[in-house]
């Protein structure tokens, strides 16, 4: 029997989902409890729910980036051992963010970590770039040291000029995910742009430019996540730094997922996991109604069905399976008669 994924989405089953949180992480200790944390929900919830990246962008200090290549190369090898008991079928997802391909350390970054653990990394999620030149360039390097592994790429976009090229970017088959950069968008607008446009707009205020709601700021994050849906990739919102106004942070990642068409949310602190999670999971009873109308399908061999007197078809059958599928990247209990679909 083919699996709904198969059937309905096509190519885009390989490369349109990603666990809907990306969670990173620099200082040694913390990328570690990371890595214990990501294992701690897989546990409890049966599927990587969150992504960590490991950082050495932001996470080195200055003069510090080969140790903390080599830090994050030593995690990576310590944490790709397979896991024991119930968590042993769920695999966990690790990548790692090097520094932009014009720094003097993108190099050493990619020899050290790529040439030492390409087979436990998941993606390689490369920062600053500007055009599909800055993805071949990185992808020459990438390749030349990860051997046989193929590893997907994801791409930070961070300036006007680059947003101008997210659909050439997205159109590039090793570029599985697109990340907005929010502050260096702002910032690099020369002041155009106000500082409360990186942050979150304070609960009952109807007119603040934040984040969510200036305009270019929107157009960027839209164009981006437009550029990814047109190509089956995944856009991957911005950072929320309000870091423990969890409410605030679980009505963002619900606005991003509905009113701006992103599937991911970065998360820079663990308290910010699970306000994500909510705030991407779709409702119970859109979970309930798109169980009722994919198990009817399946029971249809996926011909147009009437459910409570409306019409579906194959069109209406990939939306409702991607509920299920979201419903189950954020630790939602698929419902009994559809849960062999996601073992």
């Amino acid at each position: 029997m083919q699996h709904p994924r198969d059937i309905l989405l096509g190519a885009q089953a390989r490369t349109g989902v990603l666990p809907v949180c990306d969670h990173y992480s620099g200082a040694p200790a913390r990328m570690a409890k990371s890595l214990a944390l990501q294992a701690d929900l897989m546990q409890e919830m049966g599927a990587c729910v969150f992504d960590v990246t490991l950082d050495c962008e932001d996470g080195a200090p200055a003069g510090g980036e080969i140790e903390q290549a080599h830090a994050v190369c030593e995690l990576l090898t310590r944490y790709s051992a397979p896991a024991d008991g119930p968590a042993a079928s769920v695999v966990p997802r690790v990548g790692a963010r090097v520094h932009a391909i014009d720094h003097p350390h993108f190099e050493s970054d990619i020899a050290i970590i790529v040439g030492g653990a390409a087979d436990a990394l998941s993606y390689l999620m490369v920062p600053k770039v500007e055009s599909v030149d800055d993805v071949h360039r990185a992808l020459t390097a990438i390749d030349a040291a990860a051997g046989h592994a193929l590893l997907p790429l994801h791409v930070l976009i961070e300036s006007p000029a680059a947003v101008q090229q997210a659909f050439a970017i997205a159109a590039h088959p090793r570029v599985q995910s697109i990340s907005f950069g929010l502050m260096d968008f702002v910032s690099a607008h020369g002041g155009a742009i106000p500082a409360s446009a990186m942050g979150l707009r304070a609960p009952g205020d109807a007119h603040g430019l934040d984040q969510l709601h200036h305009p270019l700021v929107v157009r960027a994050k839209l164009e981006i996540a437009s550029a990814c849906h047109a190509y089956g990739k995944v856009p991957s919102h911005c950072v929320v730094t309000e870091l423990r106004d969890a409410a605030a942070l679980e009505r963002a990642a619900r606005y991003a997922a509905t009113a701006l068409g992103y599937t991911r949310m970065w998360s820079i602190h663990p308290d910010q996991i699970r306000p994500i999670l909510r705030g991407f999971a779709p409702l119970a009873s859109e979970v309930d109604l798109a169980a009722r109308i994919v198990h009817a399908a399946s029971c249809a061999e996926w011909a147009p069905i009437a459910v409570d007197g409306k019409l579906h078809d194959r069109a209406s059958y990939r939306y409702f399976w991607q509920v299920l599928e979201r419903a189950h990247q954020t630790g939602q209990t698929v419902p009994a008669e559809l849960q062999h679909y996601f073992v």
